[in-house]
């Protein structure tokens, strides 16, 4: 049996019987602490799924996570950055009614929230290496076109490596 603390127990509890049967595990709470009990795998998924749910993430979001290549990554923006005014920094990750974050989820296919001062990131191995560095870069200041433009350069070059056959030298 495992044991978290999730700070949004409502997002949990709301949908309790569907988490239990989709991740094989057993619910109970006690207040903001939840425990989970089943077999150990499941549990890990489950540890997981939760801290997904407490870097703000949906339980559909959070969901993605059963898929065999998606991964969960947590940024603290204070680990990178010496600024102070974390505000602005958050604000500058945001942007204008959340465009800036959806843009950067659109480019890089990964789900990403904002809580505190965490970033967290759901989306496949490969991709999250560039949402890493897309949030890295607008939290040291470069500016939000800057980034874009990078990623959608990465983007595009990684489509042109798959449509390149790779061709066999012993032939």
């Amino acid at each position: 049996m495992q044991e978290i603390y999730v700070e949004n127990t409502a997002e949990v509890l709301k949908n309790k019987s569907r988490l239990e049967k989709e991740l094989n595990i057993k619910i109970t709470n006690k207040g903001k602490n939840i425990f989970i009990k089943g077999d150990s795998e499941d549990e890990f998924l489950a540890l997981k799924f939760m801290e997904a749910i407490n870097l703000g993430f949906s339980s559909n979001q959070a969901l993605h996570l059963k898929q065999e290549n998606m991964i969960l990554q947590a940024l603290n923006i204070k680990d990178i950055t010496k600024r102070h005014d974390l505000e602005r920094v958050r604000a500058r990750i945001i942007g204008t009614k959340g465009k800036t974050l959806q843009t950067l989820s659109n480019l890089t296919n990964c789900n990403l929230s904002l809580h505190d001062n965490k970033v967290g990131i759901i989306g496949d191995a490969e991709e999250i290496a560039d949402a890493i560095q897309a949030i890295t870069s607008l939290v040291n200041g470069s500016k939000q076109g800057n980034v874009y433009s990078r990623l959608e350069r990465h983007k595009k070059e990684k489509r042109l490596d798959e449509k390149i056959p790779i061709k066999n030298e012993l032939e």
